[in-house]
């Protein structure tokens, strides 16, 4: 583990815990009955002092059918909401985006049952659903956040029992490749203006795309495709596993476990560049915009993402060699 990981771990730690102690109705009105999960950098465990916190609320369901009375009353959502509102002010957090707008509450049979459905995007259960799995963190109700995730991963994994020894995870890659893409295509949708500050604005999007939300998503498959091609199959717990690993972790678990001296060489590379990821997003939103701004610093910045993305490549590439796992992440 490089220090700058190791810091942004123990820094988002302590101050998670802080907004934890902050919060004083939210775990009376969750109990037993709903979550609230963290995801951006302090789900993946890497945040710093410039971090915004990004939040979903999600509630059991009294039925499973989709469409089913969340446990959670509106009147109980509104408290909710105005106690980690409050608590994020108290701690000095930038705003919710967008007035509020991605502060959601889904129910666990919504999110469950839209899974594959054609109202996935537009509800943002699809969104919801694969942060959960990628990088979420519970903040209160641990308890149904992780009731939760094993519904969710036994939706996945439907199809298990009847491929024990050879099950291919591909419903799930499906969905995190789809999440990457949609990701890559709502970036390339927000062209309409073309201000200095725009412009600017846009390549720090580009550059934390192809830094931490690549690696959220690729971390995962690397995960699938390794334990795959040891394997011969993925079980539930080795879903599981992978849940509760940051994207980082991830990829160290990966090396750890790899009797591959080259890959290891190469995740060695991956998380050094990570490290300089972290380190250039610490600074203020000014000094970003300034940076990049200078268009041979830019220039060089966009450098560091391509060579990043290469080094995801090689490694997914040197694990799955002659896997036909592999080939279904690929056509």
């Amino acid at each position: 583990m490089g220090k700058i990981i190791e810091e942004r771990r123990g820094f988002s730690d302590g101050k998670f815990e802080h907004l934890r102690a902050t919060l004083t109705e939210a775990p009376r009105i969750c109990a037993e009955k709903a979550c609230v999960y963290a995801t951006g950098s302090f789900g993946r465990r890497e945040a710093s002092e410039q971090s915004d916190v990004d939040l979903f609320i999600v509630s059991l369901s009294d039925g499973e059918a989709k469409g089913a009375r969340g446990r959670l009353t509106k009147l109980d959502e509104i408290l909710l909401k105005a106690d980690l509102i409050r608590a994020a002010r108290a701690m000095k957090f930038p705003e919710f985006s967008q007035d509020g707008r991605f502060l959601q509450h889904h129910t666990a049979s919504n999110l469950i049952q839209a899974t594959g459905n054609q109202d996935d995007d537009a509800a943002n259960t699809f969104t919801a659903r694969l942060l959960l799995l990628l990088e979420s963190r519970p903040l209160t109700g641990q308890d149904v956040h992780s009731k939760i995730i094993d519904d969710v991963i036994a939706k996945y994994w439907g199809e298990f029992p009847r491929h024990i020894d050879c099950f291919m995870p591909a419903y799930l890659a499906n969905d995190v490749l789809r999440y990457w893409r949609t990701l890559c295509l709502n970036y390339e949708a927000n062209t309409s203006e073309e201000t200095p500050s725009h412009r600017a604005r846009r390549k720090i999007d580009n550059y934390k795309l192809k830094h931490s939300r690549m690696l959220t998503c690729y971390s995962a498959l690397l995960v699938l495709l390794h334990v795959f091609a040891k394997n011969g199959t993925v079980t539930v717990s080795d879903a599981q596993k992978m849940v509760y690993q940051t994207p980082t972790q991830r990829v160290e678990w990966v090396a750890t476990d790899s009797k591959d001296a080259g890959l290891v060489t190469i995740i060695g590379q991956l998380l050094e560049r990570y490290e300089r990821f972290l380190n250039v997003t610490s600074a203020s939103k000014q000094e970003l915009s300034q940076l990049f701004s200078d268009e041979h610093q830019a220039r060089e910045l966009r450098d560091e993402q391509s060579r990043f993305g290469d080094l995801v490549y090689r490694i997914l590439h040197q694990i799955g060699q002659n896997n036909k796992f592999y080939r279904r992440l690929v056509v």
